[in-house]
């Protein structure tokens, strides 16, 4: 006897039948691919991230380290301090920084003999130096940059000042 073939089961009328197009394993290697093209080019377009720069502020005054540390922060810089030459120096034989804000009179070490030391030593890189000091005339300024200063900062300095030393140093 021969059996009728089965008849589809009709759907219902508020429903329509899903129309899906067979996914191929083409497709499927194309849209992988598509999807990795765009991850490649959303990764581009995002700025890279930024080595934190250190900055180490070498000044007697309280007051002028808090505003040379605000301007810094700013920048993106991770500041620390100290009070005078000497203990700058023991910091930058822990952890040599990238950038230096340096006064000229001290006490213990002045910055003068700071920097004359620091570049005495052998480092495996140069930290950038601004002399940001009271002392501007043309002797000290030579004297200075004779020893290693990157860039001179006369006080007092304000955040404009300052900035377009660093600026000029390409530490801004």
């Amino acid at each position: 006897m021969i059996q009728p073939e089965p008849q589809p089961k009709p759907q219902p009328a508020s429903q329509p039948e899903p129309v899906s197009e067979p996914k191929t394993e083409a497709k499927q290697a194309a849209a992988a691919f598509g999807r990795q093209a765009n991850d490649r080019f959303q990764a581009r377009r995002q700025p890279a991230a930024k080595t934190a720069r250190n900055a180490l502020i070498v000044d007697d005054s309280r007051m002028i380290r808090k505003v040379a540390r605000q301007i810094l922060e700013k920048r993106g810089y991770k500041v620390s301090e100290a009070e005078n030459g000497q203990e700058a120096l023991e910091k930058c034989a822990i952890a040599l920084p990238d950038l230096i804000i340096l006064d000229w009179d001290m006490p213990v070490m002045t910055g003068i003999d700071f920097l004359a030391e620091l570049r005495a030593r052998e480092t495996a890189k140069r930290p950038q130096v601004v002399f940001c000091t009271t002392h501007s005339g043309a002797k000290d300024v030579h004297k200075a940059v004779e020893l290693g200063a990157d860039e001179f900062c006369t006080k007092p300095f304000d955040e404009t000042g300052l900035s377009a030393k660093l600026e000029a140093i390409g530490a801004a």
